[in-house]
């Protein structure tokens, strides 16, 4: 395997280690707040999922930047003076479209409102989705290679 293909598929792993925390951590939290636990049927946001989404993802992207940026592409250099930082919330607030709509497709017009539903639409096909668009967009945007970074301080 090339030097480039293996640096590519080690960031690729990483990106999928902090992602799936950064996933874990916002799939408990919506579940909780949407459809509830501990013998509980429905949850205090369960009449407003996608709310419900946006503020567990919120929270994911806390956990999803400090690894991302202490880890997967700790060897990368960052774009602006705040560290990638509204690069990076930028990315996620966009690429987070694509699980609402998702979620919002099967609540409001499949009619479906189950857990199970919810999740398939939200955490599993949209979040899928968005992880490749994000992988992409932060490689390409935010956690620039070394000669990128320098070609790009040469542009401006």
């Amino acid at each position: 395997m090339g030097r480039r293909l293996q640096r590519l598929t080690t960031e690729a792993a990483k990106f999928l280690t902090v992602g799936g925390v950064a996933t874990l951590v916002a799939f408990v939290l919506f579940n909780a707040l949407v459809h509830g636990f501990f013998g509980n049927p429905t949850g205090p946001m369960n009449q407003w999922p996608l709310t419900a989404f946006v503020l567990a993802n919120l929270v994911g992207m806390v956990v999803s930047y400090r690894g991302s940026r202490s880890w997967a592409f700790r060897h990368r250099e960052v774009v602006g003076a705040a560290g990638g930082r509204i690069s990076f919330l930028v990315i996620n607030i966009v690429t987070m479209g694509i699980p609402l709509l998702f979620l919002a497709f099967s609540r409001y017009v499949m009619d479906l409102d189950s857990a199970v539903a919810d999740n398939v639409a939200a955490n599993v096909i949209g979040l899928g989705l968005g992880m490749v668009a994000r992988f992409w967009a932060f490689r390409r945007f935010v956690f620039l290679s070394p000669g990128r970074a320098q070609e790009q301080e040469v542009a401006t």
